[in-house]
């Protein structure tokens, strides 16, 4: 018998077949089955609704929470973006903004809604570009960073900031634009201009006080030279030479510090010029030997491996950083032996390695003390310091000379067994045969007469004192002149070989009147050799005496053997066979 409990589905299907009375066992049992898998489909079709429906809720809840969340951060980046100390921006390849933060129109006085769309151009000037940089130029795909300060004025008062941004790029590589920041480093910025109006007021200071220095200081040495040149007695000997090295010792001190305040300030430079390597270590040789003697103890250069004879490079700095090593042994050693060596450690292409060795049988160095002696003002010890004096600036300039050259000054030493220094430094070979090196001439003094006209320009009494007794040693023609326009008016009454032009004078100084001299329509007195005194130890006195066509540069005090040779490469004489 077929249920009458039928779904709703198999009625409506029964009733549109007719088969309202079924009298057929078989087919009875067949739609009972069908009413009942009906019915099973139904309870399934309702389970999935309802896990559906409870999925659908769940998702609904987590979607509302991701949205608050979303919104949440939103909030706090725009909140931090908004309120952060600087600038953030976002611009089109073609540098027009397309994002800015509140911070925009704090510092720069412009809306965010009348910049978006706008180009940086618009807003900035290349003059006020630090560096010089072309606006223009700044925003390319070529630059995957970019980074500069400029300043900007608003309300009349003037800002600087700094830029940095980088390009960035879509999912497919391809660039898009660039994120940056706008900082503000007004302060530092200020700090930077304060920190070079004092390193100018050092120099300054610097500059007035080795003048102030060195005047005084030539009188003393000058007038040791000239009373070691006249006749003196036996027992003055020892004082007059006490006080040559003490002046000499001085003026020593005061251009270690001159020399380590340009190194400080990166004034310094590297200058590479041919010179023969013999004869430097002949010269070096020459210089130390008498005075190790003097001492008792043995001097000795050695050379190995073949070493060139003529290299390009910095033959001053190399003077100096030798001088300042091999006195340092000289005067930590009190008996023994002082070493130079050379070697050739080879070379590569058209440059050659040298390895330069200064070895004592000195007081030696502690282990604890190596690196600290290349401080600056440090020695070994106090007691050190005490009993052998100096300032403990050798070795630091030495070892700064070197790192100038890609070198370094490096020390083996036990104490009380010697020390030995050394440094691997790289030179050019020169393809010069040979070079003529005057410096190489040890001439002992042989002041003869001099035939030459000399104006002198020089307001120091003392220092008009030493040049005239000088020049009557050597018998000069001479006038002296205590300011440019006296100057002036000698050269319109009298004919000069030579000018010895003192920089620092009263009225007219010297500049401005090589500057007038050099002006004048008669070209023999225009032309006249003008050489520059002064005891002011600027690094720019040699270049700034070039611009005003000057022929040379001398500094006080004077060195008496090198003063008679500039006046006789003046004198008549030297001119006549120069003509020859």
């Amino acid at each position: 018998m077929l249920n009458n409990d039928l779904h709703r589905l198999l009625k409506r299907q029964l009733k549109k077949a007719d088969l309202n009375d079924l009298d057929n066992p078989q087919l009875t049992d067949f739609l009972n089955t069908i009413n009942d898998a009906y019915k099973s489909f139904d309870k399934d079709v309702y389970h999935i609704e309802n896990i559906l429906e409870q999925s659908s809720k769940e998702l609904f809840a987590a979607n509302q929470k991701l949205i608050n969340e979303r919104d949440t951060t939103k909030t706090k980046l725009e909140n931090l973006v908004d309120n952060i100390g600087g600038v953030i921006f976002e611009t089109d390849m073609h540098g027009n903004f397309t994002f800015l933060n509140n911070a925009w129109e704090k510092y720069s006085g412009f809306t965010i809604e009348n910049t978006l769309g706008k180009s940086f151009k618009d807003f900035l000037v290349t003059k006020n570009i630090e560096g010089n940089k072309e606006s223009h130029k700044l925003f390319s795909k070529k630059k995957k960073r970019i980074e500069f300060i400029f300043k900007h004025k608003k309300n009349n008062k003037l800002k600087w900031f700094e830029l940095k941004s980088k390009l960035i790029k879509d999912n497919n590589g391809l660039p898009t634009g660039f994120i940056g920041t706008i900082i503000d480093v007004t302060n530092l910025k200020e700090t930077e201009v304060e920190l070079q109006k004092a390193s100018k007021s050092k120099d300054e200071f610097l500059s007035t006080m080795s003048h102030e220095i060195r005047t005084p200081l030539n009188a003393v040495t000058g007038l040791t030279n000239i009373l070691l040149m006249e006749d003196y007695l036996p027992e003055q000997v020892e004082n007059l030479k006490a006080l040559k090295y003490s002046g000499e010792h001085l003026l020593g001190l005061i251009n270690d510090l001159l020399d380590f305040d340009k190194i400080k300030s990166g004034k310094l430079k590297v200058i590479e010029k041919d010179f023969s390597l013999n004869y430097f270590l002949e010269n070096i040789k020459s210089h130390f030997q008498l005075r190790a003697e003097k001492k008792g103890v043995v001097f000795n250069v050695i050379k190995e491996n073949n070493i060139p004879d003529n290299i390009i490079g910095d033959k001053l700095k190399l003077t100096q950083i030798v001088k300042n090593l091999l006195s340092n042994s000289l005067k930590f050693t009190e008996k023994g032996s002082i070493v130079l060596s050379v070697q050739n450690l080879g070379f590569d292409k058209n440059k050659i390695s040298l390895k330069f060795k200064i070895i004592d049988t000195g007081i030696g160095i502690s282990k604890s003390r190596q690196e600290s002696i290349f401080e600056s003002f440090m020695q070994a010890n106090s007691e050190t310091s005490l009993k052998y004096g100096g300032t403990g600036l050798g070795l630091s300039i030495s070892k700064k000379l070197l790192n100038l050259q890609n070198s370094n000054l490096i020390v083996e030493s036990k104490l009380g067994q010697g020390a030995t220094f050394s440094f691997e430094i790289t030179y050019k070979v020169s393809n010069r045969l040979n070079l003529y090196e005057p410096d190489m001439i040890k001439m002992q003094p042989n002041y003869a007469p001099l035939n030459i006209n000399v104006l002198v320009a020089e307001d120091n009494k003392m220092n008009i004192l030493i040049l005239k007794r000088f020049f009557l040693k050597w018998k000069v023609n001479y006038k002296v002149a205590e300011n440019g326009e006296e100057v002036l008016q000698f050269f319109e009454s009298s004919n000069f070989d030579l000018v010895l032009m003192d920089l620092q004078m009263p009225i007219l100084d010297g500049y401005q009147t090589a500057k007038v001299i050099r002006n004048m329509s008669d070209k023999s007195k225009a032309n006249i050799p003008i050489v520059a005194l002064t005891a002011f130890a600027q690094t720019d006195i040699k270049e700034k005496t070039k611009r005003y066509k000057m022929n040379g540069f001398m500094g006080k005090p004077f060195n008496p053997e090198k003063l008679y040779a500039l006046l006789k490469s003046y004198s008549k004489k030297a001119l006549n066979e120069q003509v020859i």
